[in-house]
């Protein structure tokens, strides 16, 4: 048995707020937390005074470094979740736009393949797949592919390559033929629904939301928004209750206050955030190629040829020090961007929080917002990797 200690930390906030000096990992699962006393036989690990949370979760990537989930091998998508796990996140679902059935199945082959291949690796651990906007409306199409949206007549769904294993993830239109039905088929065979890409009126929202449909994608953003006269999709998420939504938190799909508000309205149990991030993340700016077309990076904003924004180019640990500068805790940042996402995708008795029995996923923060150390399954994640 493999055992580390990690000391001289503090797990939770503040000290005195769920504070502990140090963490006890037995192979890859938490075994102690706090002082801990006598010879435990372990390999002893500095935390140099970080503040220990979980690892991020990221339910929305469509890539990094240069490498597109949709055109990926194998080795590519190994390639971002070794860039994930030094940015801070422990698990990943690879996000796929709308694309060709024949492209479908390659990519969920090499996703099959990466689950096998990152076991025991201490990189971002991908748990599923996550189609977004198969079957979204074309007049809001935002920079997916219309050409590739599909309507839903009964089969469908069934016709969609499928991982081996894992969570599925699906962002639909109610409102397209048959979505109201596809929300009752979608929560029927265990997908997640996320509701998204869509200008529904709110009594197709309540219909597959009863159907089913509890998430909302990329909130404000390829939604109709709120008017004191009209709900809008986006004030629809604000106010029914059972909702919940992920929104990303770059400054730039979303103003910072209108974050702000959003939290604040649904609660920061209801919200999780989200990269959304395309290949060209972590690159920095210039001219990329992305669904094949031409995109630009400036300033940390994308914008495809039409003009509209094409993804993010932030990571999980960006959208939670986004969240602090604007005055949540680490703790209300950390549900965020770790429990409210596991508990989401159906994980939480195994991922999302810090407790004895659960995964050893953690990432240590400094006072300085700067990332100290990442653990994944037990391992520590080499920086340099």
């Amino acid at each position: 048995m493999e055992r580390i200690l990690i000391e001289n930390i503090c797990v939770g906030d503040t000290p005195g707020e769920a504070s502990a000096d140090c963490v006890l990992i037995e192979d890859s699962v938490i075994a102690g937390i706090g002082r801990i006393s006598g010879d435990i036989s372990a390999e002893v690990f500095d935390g140099g005074g970080a503040t220990v949370l979980p690892g991020f979760i990221d339910i929305h990537n469509h890539g990094a470094v240069g490498v597109d989930v949709n055109a990926a091998d194998v080795e590519g998508l190994m390639t971002v979740a070794a860039f994930l796990g030094r940015h801070g996140v422990t698990a990943w679902v690879p996000t796929l736009v709308p694309d060709s059935d024949e492209n479908y199945r390659r990519i969920i082959g090499e996703i099959d393949r990466l689950m096998e291949l990152q076991t025991g690796k201490p990189v971002a651990q991908a748990l599923g797949v996550h189609y977004e906007g198969v079957f979204a409306n074309e007049k809001m199409c935002g920079a997916l592919r219309p050409q590739f949206f599909k309507n839903f007549t009964g089969s469908e769904l069934n016709e969609l390559p499928r991982l081996e294993r894992g969570v599925q993830i699906m962002t639909f239109a109610p409102e397209i033929e048959g979505g109201v039905e596809l929300a009752a088929e979608l929560s029927r065979q265990g997908w997640v629904g996320s509701l998204g890409h869509t200008k529904a009126d709110a009594a197709t929202l309540d219909a597959a939301f009863a159907a089913g449909a509890r998430h909302m994608t990329h909130f404000f953003n390829a939604m109709t928004g709120v008017h004191h006269r009209d709900l809008g999709v986006a004030g629809w998420g604000l106010t029914k209750e059972g909702v919940t939504f992920d929104i990303i938190a770059d400054g730039i799909h979303v103003h910072p206050e209108i974050l702000r508000m959003a939290v604040g309205s649904k609660g920061i149990v209801g919200v999780s955030l989200i990269s959304d991030s395309v290949s060209p993340a972590g690159l920095g700016d210039g001219e990329f190629e992305i669904w094949g077309e031409a995109v630009s990076v400036e300033n940390g904003r994308t914008r495809n040829i039409r003009g509209s924004i094409a993804g993010s180019v932030i990571t999980m640990h960006d959208a939670f020090l986004r969240m602090r500068s604007l005055g949540f805790s680490n703790n209300e940042a950390s549900r965020m961007a770790s429990t409210n996402p596991a508990r989401l995708l159906g994980l939480a008795g195994s991922r999302g929080s810090i407790e004895v029995g659960k995964r050893a996923d953690l990432v240590g923060i400094g006072q300085d917002g700067a990332i100290r150390f990442v653990v994944v399954g037990g391992m520590l994640v080499n920086s340099e990797q």
